[in-house]
């Protein structure tokens, strides 16, 4: 267990923030976790989460103890002649526990390629990207227990997972810390998603007719690295808003009013509209206020051009709601935890 006192959080978030936590604790296992929770005395003014960084925005310091949750490791647990469950710690990186399932022939999260961030955080917002979300292939997940500091599993079920939603930003909010993933992947033939407009395209592009998982993954990093700028040289937590979904004659209405519209089927007389779209139609694509911008090729993505704070990333996507409000009746969400 690492403990350290007024502690620069810059190195533990995206947008590279200069922000401190009055405490930092870091545990690496679940044993020190439950020892924490237990006898710590920084565990009565536990303010903050962190994994890795990528989902937050912090706008003021922490005055609390802030616990680092730096469980590793990932393995296969259970396989047959279909499939293998693979588990993996909490702090493990999330692109990288998706190369690694690649190299070993198994499929299934190869769309989610290039995601910043660790896999605990996982499901908590039910990653998805590409025609995909993390719970098309989540078995369980380990999670200890706050108050008591016991050890819990929850099932696909338990997690009751939405769009970019889950019990633990719900009714288990605060509750639980995520120790370990295990996730349910494909071996050949795999399950291949390929449906997503640019997928499809890179794959053109690339003349690939019969792409493999590691095609695929190779397009989606490459689509992703084309518009999505990189946290460690500008500091973003990438998608900053969520798509909203709509019923299907706001969305035939907005349609016809705006026949580019890009609009997907949700299900249940739902459609998902592209809040990137919507930004963009505002005109605030590379928009900036001071060092607070929307980036000039994805408008989805607010971004630290250098000295902005918290609140000055936090103002600036207050005024994108309301631009994009103003204009077409519909309220963003953001996707990132705000920390205010």
């Amino acid at each position: 267990m690492i403990i350290a006192h007024n502690f620069s959080l810059k190195d533990y978030n995206t947008f590279g923030l200069d922000v401190s936590a009055k405490t930092f604790v870091s545990v690496d296992n679940e044993a020190a976790l439950q020892n924490f929770l237990l006898n710590s005395p920084h565990r009565h003014d536990l303010a903050l989460l962190l994994g890795g960084g990528s989902n937050m925005l912090l706008t003021r310091p922490v005055e609390g103890t802030v616990l680092h949750v730096a469980i590793t490791g990932k393995h296969i647990i259970e396989e047959n002649d279909e499939y293998a469950i693979i588990e993996a710690g909490a702090g493990e990186n999330w692109h990288a526990l998706v190369l690694w399932a690649i190299e070993n022939a198994l499929g299934g999260i190869e769309n989610l390629s290039l995601i910043p961030g660790n896999i605990g955080t996982a499901p908590i917002q039910n990653i998805g990207a590409y025609g995909v979300e993390l719970k098309d292939t989540f078995h369980s997940l380990d999670a200890i227990d706050v108050k008591t500091a016991q050890k819990r599993t929850f099932s696909l079920q338990e997690c009751n997972f939405g769009y970019r939603e889950s019990a633990f930003k719900t009714t288990l909010k605060n509750r639980y810390i995520i120790t370990k993933v295990r996730l349910k992947l494909k071996k050949t033939p795999h399950s291949l998603s390929v449906n997503y407009g640019a997928i499809k395209a890179e794959l053109d592009k690339r003349n690939i007719s019969s792409p493999t998982i590691k095609d695929i993954s190779d397009a989606v990093i490459a689509i992703r690295q084309s518009k999505l700028p990189d946290p460690k040289v500008l500091g973003n937590s990438g998608s900053f808003f969520k798509n909203p979904v709509v019923t299907n004659e706001i969305a035939e209405a907005l349609k016809k009013e705006n026949p580019t519209l890009p609009e997907y089927d949700a299900g249940a007389g739902l459609k998902k509209i592209a809040a990137g779209w919507l930004i963009e139609q505002c005109g605030l694509k590379g928009y900036r206020q001071g060092d607070a911008g929307v980036h000039a090729l994805q408008a989805l993505v607010l971004v630290n051009y250098g000295t902005a704070t918290g609140n000055d990333i936090l103002t600036l996507a207050n005024y994108v709601i309301t631009s994009v409000y103003n204009k077409f009746g519909i309220t963003l969400e953001p996707e990132v935890n705000i920390i205010s």
